[in-house]
């Protein structure tokens, strides 16, 4: 497969967490990921989006890169990031799913990364 590229932008509402979730495992099952790994995309997802909702960005934009080597998230991030205890939670959880996770506090963007097992 050649990357391909998909971009979701949703409103920064909890309401919105499901869809993201299912974007992701969709898309994943694009890429013959296997049901574990689905099932991390799917958590990584929700984490990533609601981390992101945390932060306040109105609008949370998704990016998401496929390729044979897995799927890249990246969220967009509000002003309201604080390292709080919340967001150290977050970070465990997302680094145990995630082969990558990186916050970029320049750009306002986590990077997620889940490689094919």
């Amino acid at each position: 497969m050649k990357t391909a590229r998909i971009e979701l932008s949703v409103p920064a509402e909890a309401v919105f967490a499901r869809s993201v979730r299912m974007m992701a495992a969709n898309l994943a099952v694009c890429i013959d990921m296997n049901v574990d790994d689905v099932e991390e995309v799917r958590m990584a997802a929700e984490e990533g989006f609601v981390l992101s909702c945390a932060t306040k960005p109105g609008i949370c934009a998704i990016g998401f890169t496929l390729s044979d080597q897995g799927i890249a998230m990246d969220f967009s991030l509000g002003t309201a990031l604080e390292d709080t205890g919340e967001l150290e939670l977050a970070r465990l959880l997302l680094s145990a799913v995630c082969d990558e996770f990186a916050i970029d506090r320049a750009s306002a963007k986590l990077h997620l990364m889940k490689r094919v097992s």
